[in-house]
């Protein structure tokens, strides 16, 4: 079976490989200011999804200091100033706050000449028109692509209650038609594995972003990391719930790719949970196993 993998979309579109650097805008959300809540969602933890974020520096230091992380893991043999990376703003909600503070933030970023894209992770509830406007502004200025991702988890509210979500369906349905208008890349984010969801429920939630037009630009399929210290892990130790095997994953990955459509991007397919912090499913952690388990059964499938 063959999809559009991140790594080949990155390569076509710019010449080579491209690499996240995961920074920090200094946002907070809503679901933990008091604004919708105080706890965020129940499996959140306090790092707010970016627990392997850049501290919160300047830009250009936090930038620095990513790249120093990720050339690590880079071939010598591709000089530095060959490199190219995406600005990647995961933790909590980056388009909650003052647009100017945000727009002089993402502004340093893409005026970096080695970063080719802005990715912003956010909530569809925190995307006024004054926060489009900037986006578009600075977009625009740049002459490089901002890509918007939309952390859904589910279509199906009983389970956006049960988390803690904090918006309706409608809201997500009205952000990205908004989106998708003014000519922004979207990025939904789907968690497989939430608590009281059946396998048909998580492939509905995917044939439903299959369907949506205008087409979705891409999606990161997640599984469910139950974390020390969030909602999620006192519910767990309280009443276990069913939690994937590293084979049911993969079998459900693999179903929920035969799903998307072929221009749709996968930027993720698991997700990493940080150790000192993940609870279950343990397997989780042995990254390079569940990565090849997961090529071979999609190779087979």
């Amino acid at each position: 079976m063959q999809y559009l993998t991140f790594n080949d979309a990155m390569r076509a579109r710019f010449g080579t490989k491209v690499y996240r650097l995961s920074l920090q805008s200094g946002c907070t959300c809503p679901n933990r200011d008091g604004t919708i809540g105080t706890g965020g969602c129940t499996f959140c933890s306090e790092g707010g999804s970016g627990d392997f974020a850049a501290p919160l520096l300047p830009i250009d230091e936090q930038i620095a200091a990513a790249r120093k992380r990720v050339d690590a893991k880079i071939s010598p043999s591709i000089a530095p100033a060959d490199r190219r990376y995406i600005a990647y703003f995961q933790s909590y909600t980056n388009t909650y706050g003052d647009s100017e503070r945000l727009r002089s933030i993402y502004s340093d970023a893409l005026a970096h000449p080695q970063i080719v894209a802005l990715d912003l992770g956010t909530r569809p509830d925190c995307l006024p028109p004054e926060m489009i406007a900037m986006l578009r502004e600075i977009r625009t200025k740049y002459g490089k692509p901002i890509w918007i991702e939309l952390g859904l988890q589910t279509i199906h509210e009983k389970t956006a209650d049960r988390i803690h979500r904090g918006y309706p369906l409608k809201v997500f349905e009205d952000a990205y038609r908004r989106l998708k208008s003014e000519g922004f890349e979207v990025i939904v984010h789907v968690i497989l594995g939430l608590p009281g969801e059946a396998r048909e429920d998580m492939l509905e939630t995917v044939r439903y972003l299959s369907l949506l037009t205008p087409a979705l630009d891409g999606i990161k399929l997640q599984l469910l990391h139950i974390l020390k210290g969030t909602e999620l892990a006192r519910e767990y130790e309280a009443d276990p719930f069913p939690l994937f095997t590293l084979d049911s994953y993969c079998d459900l990955v693999v179903d929920c790719l035969k799903l998307l459509p072929p221009q749709t991007v996968v930027h993720r397919l698991t997700g990493d949970g940080p150790k000192r912090l993940l609870i279950e499913p343990q397997w989780s952690a042995e990254k390079k196993r569940v990565l090849n388990t997961l090529s071979r059964r999609i190779r087979e499938a």
